[in-house]
């Protein structure tokens, strides 16, 4: 029997796993499903939204990444994160009071950033870690009738994304491999580049509140959050979750500058790398102008990149006058930075 690689696990296992080992129960409106963001849990005047991710691809600022990345997906429910808790597991041998205070206060900022409050969790220093591990678990609510699910995609919907793909990308490599980098870039552009963890940052949750605010209950169908496994993946989750097929246009795809860059440093698809910071929505195309012209008096870049279709027609990359299948990435592309280094970046 073979070892499953790194990363998450193949869609196809873990979708047989939650048929086996998961139930249903008439309060839990979303459950666990391939896709999904977040469980919703219905409290009857509100609904409870609720994530747990682990930090596992990045070691600096990582109590920051920990709320932001939870908080994302508790946002693309439609919902506001409020109660945030932390397991920070931590190295034997490699840790100090500073280490930990570290955490704790970059756990406290991020919080802050987002409007919850960390209340709760656990803290240890374990035997066998190489690298500090934060798992963090966002709950956050939603109004009755303002739930958005990244299931809820339709044929004929605009998919819109925000910002650009493989930001989230861009800082790690930066922050972890910029002693390789220093070589062969230059200063300011090794800055910019771990600097894209804040801006233009990997949180998508102002983006994804202006549009549940802003437009009309019903007009958003889904939202989802590509992490893991890049916006190929996000857009594949989406649509398996939906129903869909979807049309891809490559050419479209907002890949920023240092991001190019960087990938082709270290031979990474853009579309299979790590992806937070940027927001895939899936709406009625009669409000896709609204929503970019929001997004754009905010200073949020956005971009139509393609649309959900009927299930028959597939799910399709079209790129440079030609079509293919939309790639799918077994693991991370980032995953390939760790090999042959003892678990490190």
């Amino acid at each position: 029997m073979n070892n499953l690689p790194l990363g998450k696990l193949p869609s196809e296992f873990l979708a047989d796993l939650l048929h086996r080992y998961t139930r249903a129960d008439e309060r839990v409106l979303v459950g666990a499903s391939i896709g999904e963001d977040a469980t919703v849990i219905d409290f009857g005047t509100t609904y409870l939204a609720a994530k747990t991710d682990p930090i596992t691809f990045a070691t600096d600022e990582i109590g920051w990444y920990a709320v932001h990345v939870n908080a994302n997906d508790i946002a693309v429910c439609g919902a506001v994160p409020r109660w945030f808790l932390a397991t920070v597991l931590l190295p034997e041998a490699q840790t100090d009071e500073k280490l930990v205070d570290d955490i704790f206060r970059q756990l406290s900022e991020a919080c802050e950033q987002v409007g919850a409050l960390l209340c709760g969790g656990h803290t240890e220093v374990s035997y066998g870690l190489e690298r500090p591990i934060v798992v963090g678990q966002m709950l956050g609510e939603v109004a009755p009738g303002r739930l958005v699910r990244s299931s809820g995609g339709r044929p004929g919907d605009d998919l819109l994304l925000s910002k650009g793909i493989a930001i989230e990308a861009t800082a790690i490599i930066a922050r972890e491999r910029g002693d390789e980098l220093v070589a062969r870039y230059s200063d300011a552009f090794l800055a910019r580049c771990r600097n894209m963890l804040h801006e233009p940052g990997i949180s998508v949750l102002r983006e994804a509140r202006l549009a549940v605010e802003a437009l009309p209950c019903g007009a958003i169908h889904a939202m989802h959050d590509p992490t893991e496994g890049g916006l190929a993946t996000g857009v594949w989750e989406m649509a398996t979750a939906s129903q869909t097929g979807v049309w891809l246009d490559g050419d479209a795809l907002p890949v920023l500058p240092e991001t190019r860059t960087l990938c082709a440093e270290f031979g990474l698809d853009p579309l299979g790398v790590i992806a937070s910071g940027a927001l895939l929505v899936a709406l009625d195309p009669a409000y896709t102008s609204q929503l970019l012209k929001l997004w754009q008096a905010e200073g949020i870049a956005g971009a139509v990149i393609g649309r959900l279709t009927d299930a028959d027609g597939g799910m399709v990359l079209s790129q440079g006058g030609s079509r293919h299948p939309l790639p799918r990435f077994r693991r991370d592309e980032i995953a390939r930075l760790y090999e042959n280094t003892g678990g490190r970046c």
